[in-house]
């Protein structure tokens, strides 16, 4: 029954729109409602929810469609275009292999913790956070001193800014600077 009212309910959507989404909306609706637990609260809360989120649905549809997508509801509308940057899914890619990579390292240390006598065992725990604590200052280091690098090559450092500045006296005494001529050279 409530598949049915959710197929009425999705002719108030432009017939575009409707032809393009409407079967995959029912299939979803379904699949969901499928899954949903016995409690009672919870279907309350899913229906509650699917038909409140389909009339606004179906609102937002008719007003893109009389003015454009004007009206901002960038929370809840999708986009099809890419949002973040292309070198985002390299750096991901680099995280994720690290991440394996670290996973794979921790089960080795585990392996051979496992094997080794207790005594010995124990200084591994320490050992492994102080080489953690030192690479962690060397990655900090390199990255400093790339971020300098950088400011250096585009003539930014502190060093460039201090060397085009004016001194207290050039900035106010515009006058001549010859020794005798300063209103500090009293005889």
């Amino acid at each position: 029954m409530a598949l049915t009212v959710y197929c009425w309910l999705l002719c108030l959507y432009p017939g575009s729109y409707r032809h393009e989404f409407g079967e995959e909306m029912r299939s979803v609706f379904h699949d969901a409602r499928s899954a949903l637990p016995p409690a009672l609260a919870a279907k309350i809360s899913f229906y509650r929810r699917e038909f409140c989120g389909l009339l606004s649905g179906a609102l937002r549809a008719h007003l893109d469609r009389l003015f454009g997508p004007v009206i901002p509801f960038r929370r809840f509308s999708m986009k099809r275009q890419f949002r973040f940057p292309r070198s985002t899914v390299f750096l991901m890619c680099v995280i994720l292999a690290g991440l394996v990579l670290a996973i794979h390292k921790a089960q080795n240390v585990v392996q051979m913790k496992e094997s080794l006598p207790p005594a010995t065992a124990t200084a591994w725990g320490p050992m492994l956070w102080g080489l953690l604590f030192a690479l962690a200052l060397i990655l900090a280091a390199v990255a400093a001193a790339a971020a300098w690098g950088v400011l250096f090559a585009l003539r930014r450092t502190g060093m460039h800014r201090l060397d085009g500045m004016q001194t207290w006296a050039e900035h106010h005494w515009r006058g001549p600077t010859k020794p005798g001529n300063s209103c500090f050279d009293h005889k």
